[in-house]
């Protein structure tokens, strides 16, 4: 277990050693003693958060509204900058789920979340009051994280998948970091685009446009938190200039880039997910060119 400081920030941090069985999900494991008002910045997954411990995380929402134990939240939790993370003696499994994976391991669409956080509890009934006993049963982080796995796996055979044509416009968008051309995603996938963004929407949780500015703000940000400057920033990834960015950053955090910068739960990344790879652009594989049809049956990113 990896210790993890950044301002008055100090958390134990532990990762599982062996990758997972169902694609589309990353965990870590999260020990805190005393986690003051932490910003959530949003990110381009579902977050499952499994707590254990003799704590409790909470979670102030928007309008007032707290969010005690584990929760599940749609992809871009904490947009606006209105959500905060709080407690003492917290200890949790966090899981970052694919939109493309989630609708199979949570029995419900993303959609379905409308935003929102919803107490696990709520979700999935006494399974989530198991899930909490033998995770603090078990002597290890290691054995949490294959208790996890196995849950999730278990879940996700079972549940529905999404169509092909929505994973393959997802991984189009997430491949290119936001940048996939928004308007050629149907005629790529041979749908019509109403139809492409209803399934879309239905099935991941949030209409396409709203996923490119996700998927491009969440690799912005880790570059900006990498030390980058925002006018290179902005200038790579597809902005008009500099003040479109800030805007963008303050829309999605209500902090300005420079804030941003300093964010502790984007900076643990380099512990928890190092594998995460947004700093760089990556290589457009074939499935991803344009006139390529998406084939049936490809593991969700």
């Amino acid at each position: 277990m990896r210790t993890f400081v950044r301002g008055a920030a100090m958390w134990d941090v532990e990762c599982p050693r062996r990758p997972g069985r169902t694609a589309g999900v990353t965990m870590a494991g999260f020990r805190v003693r005393d986690l003051q008002a932490l910003r959530i910045v949003p990110y381009p997954a579902v977050t499952l958060l499994l707590e254990f411990g003799s704590g409790s995380p909470v979670l102030d929402c928007a309008a007032g509204r707290q969010q005690p134990g584990s929760f599940v939240a749609g992809p871009g939790l904490g947009s606006g900058g209105a959500v905060r993370a709080w407690g003492e003696n917290v200890e949790c499994v966090q899981v970052r789920l694919s939109p493309v994976t989630a609708r199979a391991i949570l029995g419900a669409s993303p959609a379905d979340l409308d935003g929102a956080v919803v107490s696990l509890g709520d979700l999935w009934g006494r399974e989530a009051s198991r899930i909490r006993e033998q995770l603090g049963d078990v002597p290890s982080w290691q054995d949490r994280f294959a208790l996890t796995d196995a849950l999730l796996a278990r879940r996700c055979a079972a549940g529905p998948p999404v169509d092909p044509e929505v994973a393959w416009a997802w991984r189009r968008i997430v491949g290119t970091h936001g940048l996939a051309r928004v308007d050629g995603l149907a005629a790529e996938v041979g749908w019509s685009r109403k139809r492409l963004w209803s399934r879309f929407r239905s099935q991941l949780g949030l209409p396409p446009k709203r996923a490119v500015r996700l998927v491009r703000f969440d690799h912005v940000a880790h570059r900006l938190v990498a030390g980058e400057g925002a006018a290179r920033v902005a200038a790579d990834t597809g902005y008009a200039d500099q003040s479109h960015l800030h805007r963008d950053v303050m829309a999605f955090t209500g902090a300005t880039p420079s804030t941003v910068a300093g964010e502790p739960f984007l900076a643990v990344d380099d512990i928890a997910w190092p594998s995460r790879g947004t700093t760089a652009m990556p290589h457009i594989s074939r499935e991803l060119r344009p006139g390529h049809r998406p084939e049936v049956g490809r593991a969700p990113l």
